[in-house]
């Protein structure tokens, strides 16, 4: 599973970056989106619970994930 984050459409809240900081930034420049671990083991269930929160969270689903070809979007 790999993360994707739209940074054109991100808003800058900071939501990702707070609850699941490993994975996600925000950037100096604008405050938007910056994914730094966008790799994530299909087997680990709590890792794919937090990053449902962190996708459901965002307030402009900026956040995807790709899964077996497939993307998932809030």
């Amino acid at each position: 599973m790999r993360i994707e984050a739209d940074r054109e459409l991100c808003i800058g809240s900071g939501h990702c970056a707070r609850l699941l900081p490993k994975h996600f930034e925000q950037s100096e420049d604008n405050g938007t989106v910056v994914v730094v671990d966008a790799e994530v083991n299909p087997a680990d269930a709590v890792l794919h619970a937090r990053l449902a929160e962190v996708r459901y969270s965002c307030p402009v689903a900026a956040i995807e994930f790709e899964a077996m070809g497939e993307r998932s979007r809030k």
